[in-house]
């Protein structure tokens, strides 16, 4: 079994440190090491999923949590609850957050940069490293201590939507480039923790993790020349945690063990053949690992809870991500260490790694001088000028022109004043993400601020009524895709108001028509007759007036796609 050297990359850490984290591992109970494994989901949007009715203190005091993720709350909520959890833990909690596109994955009023898409369309490394820069700013300054990004997946199918925005490109090398400048931006003033994500990769094929058990299809070959390339590089830049996912990697697992059949093959996060023998030992990996989210059906669906939950840290995970019901799964896992699922040895070095990482950021000198808690002054730095100006660059950057195979840009007042808008929106009650219920109103008021003036197309009905009444009431057409969503479907596509609705372009070559996508990158494959198609990336106002921008031609399209656009439709170019 690989043994942490806390002495070494990605640790490096001094003899103080070192004495603090054996000094307080030899002080530990059996119980609170356990409780070290853990990550608790606190929410702050009045859901309860611990299945708990206990106090924050009371949680902390019962399961000695070693780490926290929240859900929702304004900055304010944030840091109050992440001061509360630090005032009454024993050791220092670790606070993690998805910060994948700036200071907006910290809080709801946090300022979104780019995501990972954006920042490749727009070719300048300048966008990621200022997502990353932002991302470190603001949470921070609610006491964030971890980012669970950024993810470092590489987008082979074009067909999978759950890392569609999430990565950074469709090869080793682009991917590489612009997760390091998201890093280095990260990195810049903050001493901060980063967690890369889904080890041992997404995006080889069209399945959602949080729906069924992902499948890296790829050959030892294949994965060597590719996933390893990416993990090999953040290894030997010192990235201190890697989340694995339920993620299977078949060919490898049986490549490492020969003995396996299909039946025994796992997701990453429980098997050894991936996390020990690959990762920490043949990959020298000497940092944290991480579960993603112990509720995706990638990993229920393997084995009973009670099985799992211990043979995820048997297995080479040192923390496990989320409790389902907090007594049941902490009891999972102490049994599971007195029955010997998790050794001795494999429970210490687990808890080492973790209080290693505490020791790092100096949480603990921090706890004794009394400088854990984060000030309310802190959070003037969200939402500041400075970042919006890099929101601002990075829309002007990355908004994207897939094609106008009809040269009907630009579309202007002066020539087309009368235009027919078609928003097409999904709905997912009490979704994860949820797309923002002002955007339709922000788009129609930036397009009738430029003249324009703007009719909303009813899409429930089917009437679309005389083509030449159509051509003579409307000068041009503009449909925008706001297709957001997470974890409830396995692929994000376009889903029309009703069977055969009027919002389907049929009226490309009655009017000019632009189509706009907000989040996905590849409607294209469910609109292949629309002849301008956009990629924009997301809805915030800022990116809404550059949107608009060049769709009128007062400012020029920079970003640049990449080949999964065309979803392998050759019909989609035309």
């Amino acid at each position: 079994m690989a043994l942490v050297d806390l002495k070494a990359k990605p640790y490096q850490l001094n003899q103080e440190q070192i004495d603090w984290v054996e000094h307080t591992l030899g002080k530990l109970t059996d119980e609170e090491k356990i409780g070290q494994l853990f990550f608790n989901l606190f929410m702050l949007n009045g859901k309860d999923y611990n299945n708990t009715q206990l106090t924050n203190q009371d949680i902390l005091n019962k399961y000695h949590i070693g780490g926290a993720r929240y859900e929702g709350g304004t900055k304010e909520d944030v840091q109050n609850l992440l001061n509360e959890l630090q005032t009454h833990s024993k050791i220092p909690v670790l606070v993690a957050a998805n910060c994948d596109s700036g200071g907006n994955g910290a809080c709801k009023d946090g300022t979104y940069i780019a995501s990972a898409a954006q920042c490749e369309a727009a070719q300048d490394t300048r966008v990621a490293y200022n997502a990353g820069l932002v991302a470190a700013r603001e949470s921070s300054a609610l006491g964030v201590h971890i980012n669970f990004d950024p993810c470092v997946d590489i987008l082979q199918n074009w067909r999978n939507t759950i890392v569609n925005t999430r990565a950074y490109g469709t090869n080793a090398e682009t991917v590489i480039k612009y997760t390091n400048a998201y890093i280095d931006g990260f990195n810049a003033e903050r001493d901060m923790i980063t967690c890369i994500k889904h080890f041992p990769g997404d995006g080889t094929e069209e399945r959602d993790q949080h729906l069924v058990l992902g499948v890296n299809e790829l050959s030892v070959e294949d994965w060597n020349n590719s996933f390893r390339k990416v993990y090999e590089n953040h290894i030997e830049r010192g990235v201190q945690m890697m989340m694995a996912g339920h993620i299977a990697l078949p060919e490898y697992q049986k490549h490492i063990n020969p003995s396996l059949e299909d039946k025994d093959i796992l997701p990453a996060t429980l098997s050894k053949e991936l996390i020990t023998d690959l990762l920490k030992e043949e990959l020298n990996f000497n940092g944290l690992v991480v579960t993603d989210a112990s509720h995706m059906l990638g990993m229920t669906a393997a084995m009973r809870r009670e099985d799992y939950v211990p043979l995820a840290i048997a297995a080479g995970c040192d923390m496990f991500l989320f409790f389902n019901d907090l007594e049941e799964d902490f009891n999972f896992m102490l049994n599971g260490y007195k029955n010997g699922v998790i050794t001795e040895e494999r429970l210490n070095d687990a808890v080492r790694r973790i209080l290693g990482l505490k020791a790092q950021l100096n949480l603990h000198k921090r706890q004794q001088e009394g400088t854990l808690l984060m000030p309310e002054s802190a959070l003037q730095v969200i939402g500041q000028p400075e970042h919006l100006e890099m929101q601002k660059e990075a829309a002007d950057l990355g908004i994207t022109l897939v094609k106008n195979t009809l040269d009907e840009l630009p579309i202007t007042p002066e020539k087309h004043k009368r235009i027919r808008l078609y928003m097409i929106e999904n709905s997912e009650k009490d979704g994860i993400y949820q797309s923002d219920s002002t955007v339709t109103a922000n788009i129609i008021k930036e397009l009738e601020s430029r003249g324009f003036e703007v009719t909303l197309n009813d899409g429930s009905t089917r009437v679309k009524g005389k083509t030449l009444d159509y051509r003579k009431e409307v000068d041009a057409a503009i449909v925008i895709a706001n297709i957001v969503g997470y974890a409830a479907q396995n692929n994000y596509r376009i889903q029309w108001s009703t069977a055969m609705s009027n919002e389907i372009p049929w009226f490309v070559y009655e009017v000019p028509t632009v189509f706009a996508s907000l989040n996905f990158t590849t409607h294209l494959h469910d609109a292949t007759m629309v002849k301008a198609y956009i990629n924009a990336y997301h809805s915030n106002p800022t990116t809404i007036k550059a949107l608009v921008d060049k769709i009128t031609g007062v400012s020029e399209f920079k970003g640049v796609p990449n080949d999964n656009v065309w979803t392998e439709k050759w019909q989609a170019k035309l």
